[in-house]
């Protein structure tokens, strides 16, 4: 009976190491936050607490590991405080779990300011392949996007998103007046690296000549191998690792328990 109960602790042991780590992680969330709304220095806010600090036009932190749940975000001057008028501010913000969000200070196409969450595209990408996405965050009309010289998106307006799969490679990036060769952005040179998603961002004004592109990059996004070497266990199926793994182990105790029982009762019947 010990030796059943030995058993029994390893498997719930087993067990409880195989579930863990997910459930944790899936109560937090990854929050970046790209600031481009020109000339203003800022403090962002959320929930009354200083999430960012001095933040340039330009800028790009994160991600940052936050509690999933219902977020006031608050974007003020530097040093004006928790308390301080804000520059643009948005109530409710919902950041689910699990998910990789991006929120966005910058210009409506009509020059106010405006917080946009974006969430990021952090599916598989396929062997070779890289994903590009373009945010229009600009106070600008509809644009545009080149890569090399050739349009790959087109009539792209504030505040929506395009994305694409594409070859991994190193482009030249331009923004140009939609269905016109004339050049706001750029160009910029982007490494598309494997298994990434480089995210541009267009942001500043049309009017006061100051539009720019802001780059954020996520990275670990290779597809799982077709086939795992034996001896191994792929990252994803560490659980199922751990399970089968127990059960081995529980099989095998348990084989050595009746073994040993049978060895006992075949001694005493010789006794006899």
């Amino acid at each position: 009976m010990k030796l059943f109960r030995v058993i029994a602790a390893i498997a719930l042991a087993v067990l409880g190491l195989a579930f863990t780590g997910p459930a944790q992680a899936a109560d937090t969330a990854q929050v970046s936050v790209v600031h481009g709304i020109p000339g203003a220095t800022v403090d962002v806010y959320a929930n009354g607490k200083a999430l960012l600090t001095d933040f340039k036009p330009g800028t790009v932190a994160g991600p940052l590991t936050v509690p999933a749940g219902s977020y006031d975000l608050k974007v003020v001057k530097a040093g004006a405080g928790a308390g301080g008028a804000a520059v643009v501010e948005a109530k409710g913000a919902k950041v689910p779990a699990g998910a990789n969000v991006t929120v966005v200070a910058h210009l409506t196409a009509d020059g106010k300011p405006a917080l946009t969450p974006y969430v990021n595209d952090t599916s598989k990408i396929a062997a070779g392949k890289a994903r590009l996405t373009v945010r229009h965050d600009a106070a600008a009309p509809a644009v545009d996007v080149r890569a090399d010289g050739k349009v790959a998106f087109e009539g792209l307006t504030n505040p929506k998103e395009v994305k694409a799969d594409l070859p991994a490679s190193t482009i030249k990036a331009d923004v140009v007046l939609a269905g016109t060769s004339t050049v706001a952005i750029g160009p910029a040179t982007l490494n598309l690296a494997e298994g990434t998603n480089t995210i541009v961002y267009a942001w500043g004004s049309a009017t006061d000549k100051n539009l720019a592109l802001a780059v954020q990059v996520i990275k670990g996004l290779h597809s799982n191998p077709t086939g795992i070497p034996a001896g191994t266990a792929a990252p994803n199926d560490t659980g199922r690792w751990l399970l089968v793994s127990g059960a081995a182990l529980v099989a095998a105790l348990s084989v050595l328990m009746l073994t040993r029982g049978r060895a006992r009762r075949e001694t005493a019947s010789r006794a006899e």
